[in-house]
Formats: C-alpha cells, structure tokens, sequence
C-alpha cells in the first residue's frame, strides 16, 4: 500500500508536467506562425511596396465604386419610402369621404414621412462620404508610412 501512494503522486507530477509541455509548444507553434506568415515582406522589402503602392489605387477605386453604391441604394430607398406614403395616403383618400379628419391625417403624414425620408437620406450620404474619406486618408497614412 505504501508503494501506490508514491506512484499516483509521480503520475499526477509526470501528467501535469505533460500537459504543460503540450501548451507551451502549442503557443510557441502559434507565435512562430504569426511572425513567419509573410517570409516575402522580409525576404524582399522594395517588391512590398511596388506592390503597396499599386494596392493604393486599386483599395481607393473600391472604395469609390462601394460608395457609389451605397449612394444609390440610399437614394433608392428614399424614393420607395416616398413612394409607399404616397400609396398609403391615396388607400385612405379612397377608404374616406372628402376632406375628413383622418384623411388631413394621412396627408399630414405624407408630407412628414417624405421630409424625414429626404432629411434622413442626406444624413446617411454624408456619412458614406465621411466613411470613404476616413478610409481613403488611412490608406494614404499607411502608404506614408511604407515610404518612408
């Protein structure tokens, strides 16, 4: 009995041992890796930045093209809003008689949802604007820094 006590403290010691050894070459592996997934930025600098460069155009025409989107999908959604207040205030002028409450009402709505339709996609498209300059500025930064 006094031999089994000693032997399953030495397998605990050797099991512990044994799994931090396998964590610490599982950071060591994952650390290496991240400082040799680029071997070509390192081999060959002056090619890095011919190709920085060149990157610059091609992320700044990208941007521009998505933004363009945006645009137009914000303005797109602009004339559906406006176009559904329309609908909608036409479906009541019909369902009420002339010059009823409700229908002043729906008028009154009308004019409100397309002004904060207009107002709300004039705010978004200075924001793509704002975006696309913000990105366009950091790859300028970034370019900066490659060239000097």
């Amino acid at each position: 009995m006094k031999l089994n006590f000693p032997m399953k403290r030495l397998s605990s010691v050797v099991r512990w041992m044994a799994t931090t050894l396998f964590c610490v070459s599982a950071i060591a592996f994952t650390w290496q890796g991240a400082f040799l997934g680029n071997t070509s930025a390192m081999a060959a600098p002056a090619t890095t930045l011919i190709a920085a460069a060149d990157a610059d155009s091609q992320v700044k025409g990208k941007v521009e093209k998505d933004a363009g989107r945006a645009k137009n999908f914000i303005q797109d959604t602009e004339q559906k809003v406006k176009e559904a207040a329309n609908s909608n205030t036409g479906k009541v002028d019909r369902a009420t008689d002339d010059d009823s409450l409700i229908e002043r009402k729906a008028k009154s709505d009308r004019q409100t949802i397309q002004k904060r339709a207009s107002e709300d996609s004039a705010r978004t498209q200075e924001a793509v604007d704002n975006t696309k300059n913000a990105v366009e500025q950091a790859v300028d930064s970034i370019k900066g820094a490659f060239s000097n």
